[in-house]
């Protein structure tokens, strides 16, 4: 039986850009449908470029591609065609790797460990334990080059941002914030709470495929200790 979703609400940005906004809130259910659609009108619209957020969805084109036959961009056109995906996105499959990431968690890889103990009562090594046995979702990529926002953290380890961002924080940096944990890809200014550091090299610009995890995939993390993690780090 097919779903019965919410309207999707579709907003001109630019001659080239409309962004699909399916709801407001942080949910993961919210963000299955996002990354659906997502999968959807890229199978379906190769022309198309779509970039994930939480609860919304980035459209670029070309408007070229989308003329009535006097040559002129057809807006009707193209809100029929990503309406025919919408209604056939129920049964889309979500692009979907399985990643392990090893982490090096508390002392210098990550320093406020401690404080994330502290404040949800639970010692370093329970925090570690729970933090290791969830799967994670990548929601979406943003704020810098390659950083994934992951869905799935225990809400026991949901804990506030430092009242004082940090003006450098290490790369492969793991962190909590709120609700969601997020790994820092470069070296970069933030405000979360460091609990450990993966030796991966989380974005290359050099490389076929820059980002290491995308949209969709899912994450787990694997303990190592120190020497591990030197041993592992990317160079």
């Amino acid at each position: 039986m097919t779903q019965a979703w919410p309207q999707v609400q579709i907003d001109p940005l630019a001659e080239d850009a409309w962004l699909l906004r399916f709801g407001e809130a942080i949910d993961e259910a919210v963000n299955a449908r996002v990354l659906q659609v997502a999968a959807r009108l890229q199978s379906c619209l190769a022309s198309v470029e779509c970039v994930p957020a939480y609860a919304s969805l980035l459209l670029r084109f070309d408007p070229l591609g989308w003329r009535e036959d006097e040559g002129r961009f057809s807006e009707q056109y193209l809100r029929e065609a990503i309406q025919s995906a919408l209604d056939q996105a129920s049964g889309a499959e979500i692009t979907s790797r399985e990643m392990t990431l090893p982490v090096c968690y508390g002392g210098a890889a990550g320093e406020d460990l401690q404080e994330v103990a502290e404040y949800t009562h639970l010692t370093p090594e329970e925090v570690v334990a729970r933090h290791t046995r969830a799967t994670y979702r990548v929601a979406m990529l943003g704020f810098a080059p390659g950083f994934p926002y992951l869905l799935g953290l225990d809400p026991v380890l949901a804990v506030p941002r430092r009242s004082s961002p940090r003006i450098s924080v290490p790369a492969g940096s793991v962190a909590i914030g709120g609700q969601q944990t997020g790994i820092y890809p470069q070296e970069l200014p933030g405000g979360w709470q460091l609990i450990g550091r993966t030796p991966l090299r989380l974005f290359d610009p050099a490389a076929d495929a820059p980002s290491l995890l995308c949209p969709g995939d899912r994450v787990r993390f694997q303990a190592i200790d120190e020497h591990e993690y030197l041993r592992r780090v990317t160079p």
